[in-house]
């Protein structure tokens, strides 16, 4: 049994862990495990090909990656000024940018996971164009790149795709990442990130994929049973700085990063799985682009609830331990399950 807090240096909060509670009695809530086969096309889904969206607009016949402007943004470019609020205590401001949509393929029945390692760092190139350009744009202070996958996490379309916000104000997580980051390289003179990987491999218990550029682990402050990081070794502010070479590598340590995580339980693997990076001189000083996946499952069947400790005491409980998750996914094969013995499928 362990019961510890264990300091998360990027967020600089103290996570609990009480890692025999993931076997406590439940009569609690369990999800469905259906598992639909779904097609290759379908011609209700309005991100699959040719298809009409609820705008009006008609997809193109695309082929590989497809990107297109959000049809329900979550900001605007010509957002109204807003009315201001009768106390001035309270503050309003308008919430502009765009807001983008991503498919990563044609495929209708496929995940990220299953794209071969090509397909994958396609995908990262058109995200690095996406970045450069949006992140130029005079008033975005933050690119937000993020793939919510699976029904869990309110998802309703499984065709694989992300999103992205390009927005007039800082996302708090990267408000916070980046202070502590400039405040590391401020006392020690290193990225703070490049320490964490230099623990992660010191240990070893945790790293789950590992090669010359790029690493994988479940970090030892694991807010989330199976959360996992993903990152270039070299430090680089977001994606748009990797090299070519730098980015094949990270296409190639994902893959088999969320092929463990599928293969774990034989089944799409639910997860929202975030970009972390920041515009250069921005507060940029020691950041370390890296991908945070943080899966909404402890068990198959079973959520991890955000209740009392998170949403009420503000610091996560762990009911695991992220050197027990790193085992189990460490374990499984690196081989998708559904092509174990065909090799890596390609798809596209």
């Amino acid at each position: 049994m362990v019961w510890e807090e264990r300091w998360h240096p990027l967020r600089r909060e103290w996570v609990i862990l009480s890692s025999h509670r993931n076997d406590r009695p439940w009569h609690g809530e369990t999800l469905g495990e259906a598992r639909r086969e779904l097609p290759a096309y379908d011609p209700s889904c309005y991100l699959c090909p040719g298809n009409p969206r609820v705008s009006g607009r008609r997809n193109e016949q695309y082929a590989g990656v497809f990107v297109f402007d959000n049809d329900h943004p979550c900001v605007s470019p010509s957002a109204p000024a807003p009315a201001q609020p009768s106390s001035p205590l309270y503050q309003v401001r308008a919430a502009s940018g765009l807001s983008r949509v991503v498919c990563f393929t044609p495929r209708h029945d496929v995940t990220l996971a299953e794209l071969s390692r090509n397909e994958i760092t396609s995908l990262l190139r058109v995200l690095q164009e996406q970045y450069r350009e949006l992140s130029a744009r005079p008033e975005a202070r933050s690119v937000l790149m993020f793939e919510n996958k699976g029904e869990v996490v309110g998802v309703s379309n499984p065709h694989p795709h992300c999103q992205i916000y390009a927005t007039n104000f800082l996302f708090k997580t990267f408000e916070v990442e980046s202070a502590a980051s400039a405040a590391h390289l401020a006392d020690t003179g290193r990225p703070l990130f490049q320490d964490v990987i230099a623990a992660e491999e010191s240990d070893g218990r945790r790293l789950l994929v590992s090669s010359d550029q790029s690493v994988s682990f479940v970090p030892f402050f694991a807010r989330y049973p199976y959360e996992t990081y993903v990152a270039p070794r070299e430090t680089h502010p977001n994606l748009a700085g990797l090299t070519a070479g730098e980015v094949e590598d990270l296409a190639e340590v994902l893959r088999e990063t969320l092929v463990r995580l599928e293969n774990l339980w034989r089944m799409p693997f639910p997860y929202v799985m975030v970009f972390h990076q920041m515009p250069p001189g921005n507060g940029a000083e020691g950041y370390h682009f890296h991908l945070q996946i943080q899966p909404p499952l402890r068990k198959p069947g079973l959520r991890k609830y955000l209740a009392g400790p998170e949403l009420g005491g503000g610091n996560f409980l762990n009911d695991t331990s992220p050197e027990a998750k790193a085992a189990e996914l460490q374990a499984v094969s690196s081989a998708h399950y559904k092509h174990e013995g065909a090799g890596q499928a390609t798809h596209g």
